[in-house]
């Protein structure tokens, strides 16, 4: 109780504070005469460095204009940026995730950026998932896709071999977990479970139907009690953590993976998130194609922006504003600085141009992304407004079910009660 009021008073305090400075908007003037820009953008201290690494060689380049990072982690980022914006004290260029872009584009925070940032040299598709009603509010960064991560070591460790991923199946996972759960005697999990709506969305699109059917959720009750199946098997056959576990572990970054502890074979993460993974645990890890459902058309993996960058229809420098993201998209010297930090880099070009330059991490990543693109689905437009408080919906009902504190029938129908609700605009 105590805690909670803590929060409130510093919520509402912070509020205030940025109502009375309001009056200035976003951007200003420095003490020098030079143009102020407000960046925002969350990650890890490494992200933080390579940024202000950039952000000095735009400076440099651009010797009027001075550029303020402001930096949090995941967790805060979100509800830092929802009170800057509600006290009119929006940053000039904002950094978003796909799932939040509607929202945000809806309230009127964002400019259109159609023929202010060059966007030549991006796939159009990639590219599309930044417009909403015929504007431009957003341009990708990089892309990514949600994929299977392994680490072969641990395999084959366990007297196991590493599947044929063209053609494995959900049961194949599961008995491969559960294979190498047993045969370290416990030591090692089979694999890691995720809560992400992407897992979901692939795995519905095996079943022919997609995540969102306007402002709907499109997935059938059926579709999501076969999903908790495979987790339930996981866990009944030890190939996984218990549910306690489970949810301890999928509250917490790659450095507290399984992975990063040296306890875990395989796992699901974003493609971009391949080096965090092999820095956190010191070995060799790769990234295979999602188990299919037997008999399905399509593998439902797809390429997703990582993240985007936008600017503020409030910005007192608009055109400064999109200059500084076009650097960060178009500039092959914040590429070489950036790398796949923020995705294999968007543009075309900056991709050549740094990729000989890669970690040989990042180099996996695009050899793998170019062996799967003629199989993946094109990037989803932005999902309906109230998208971001999806993934919370979907890991709190998965939850009920793995805990067995509510059948499959009972959570499936009052997720898809709940996530409707969220995202009927």
């Amino acid at each position: 109780m105590s805690s909670g009021k803590k929060m409130w008073s510093a919520a509402l305090l912070a509020t205030a504070m940025l109502a009375v400075t309001a009056a200035c908007g976003s951007g200003g003037e420095s003490v020098d005469g030079k143009v102020k820009l407000r960046f925002s953008y969350w990650g890890s201290d490494a992200r933080q460095k390579m940024t202000e690494e950039a952000i000095k060689k735009f400076e440099a380049k651009n010797p009027t204009i001075d550029v303020e990072g402001e930096f949090s982690d995941f967790g805060s980022y979100y509800e830092s940026l929802s009170t800057k914006v509600a006290a009119n004290d929006s940053p000039d260029v904002i950094t978003l995730e796909i799932r939040g872009l509607r929202e945000y584009a809806d309230r009127g925070t964002l400019a259109d950026l159609a023929s202010k940032v060059n966007t030549a040299d991006i796939d159009a598709k990639v590219l599309a998932t930044g417009a909403i009603d015929g504007k431009q509010y957003a341009i990708p960064t990089g892309v990514n896709a949600w994929s299977l991560v392994v680490d072969p070591a641990a395999v084959e460790s366990a007297g196991q071999k590493l599947p044929d991923d063209t053609k494995w199946t959900w049961d194949d996972w599961v008995d491969l977990s559960a294979k190498i759960t047993d045969k370290s005697g416990g030591k090692v999990f089979g694999t890691q479970q995720a809560f992400n709506p992407a897992f979901l969305q692939i795995f519905a699109a095996q079943r022919g139907e997609p995540f969102y059917n306007g402002n709907k959720v499109g997935v059938s009750p059926d579709t999501l009690k076969a999903w908790w199946a495979v987790m339930q098997n996981l866990i009944k056959t030890k190939g996984s953590p218990d549910a306690a576990k489970t949810s301890e572990i999928g509250a917490q970054s790659v450095d507290q993976s399984l992975f990063a502890t040296g306890n875990g074979a395989m796992g699901m993460w974003w493609s971009n998130q391949l080096g965090a993974i092999n820095k956190a645990s010191g070995k060799e890890v790769d990234l295979l194609r999602m188990p299919k459902a037997p008999g399905a058309t399509t593998g439902g993996m797809f390429l997703q922006p990582a993240m985007f960058y936008t600017a503020s229809s409030k910005s007192e420098h608009a055109a400064e504003a999109a200059k500084f993201i076009d650097f960060m998209i178009n500039d092959p010297e914040a590429g070489q600085i950036i790398l796949s930090d923020r995705g294999l880099p968007a543009s075309s070009k900056v991709l050549a141009a740094v990729r000989e330059k890669l970690p040989a991490t990042d180099k996996k990543t695009l050899d793998f992304l170019d062996k799967v693109k003629g199989e993946l689905a094109d990037p989803p437009a932005a999902p309906p407004k109230g998208a971001s408080a999806m993934e919370d919906i979907l890991t709190r009902y998965s939850e009920e079910v793995l805990f067995g504190r509510m059948t499959p029938d009972d959570a499936a129908q009052k997720f898809i009660t709940e996530a409707n609700a969220a995202i009927a605009g």
